[in-house]
């Protein structure tokens, strides 16, 4: 029987634009759903801040007490 294995992929900047927001968009959910993982595993509190190209703000935190006191 013959593994099929997936290719890695080369980490560079994508040059088309729509297809790089995409990316970022769906980068963007699954780090933070890896750390809604992390602090549910660890009973951890954790705090992610991502910025965009553009400068928007995205930010999760497992804490309620974190998005009340941004510390911004």
């Amino acid at each position: 029987m013959v593994k099929m294995m997936r290719e890695k992929i080369k980490i560079k900047k994508i040059d088309y634009l729509p297809a790089r927001q995409v990316t970022f968009s769906k980068r963007r959910r699954g780090i933070f759903k890896k750390a809604a993982e992390l602090s549910v595993l660890c009973e951890s509190e954790v705090a992610v801040v991502i910025f965009s190209a553009t400068g928007k703000l995205f930010d999760y935190s497992s804490s309620s007490f974190l998005t009340r006191n941004k510390v911004i």
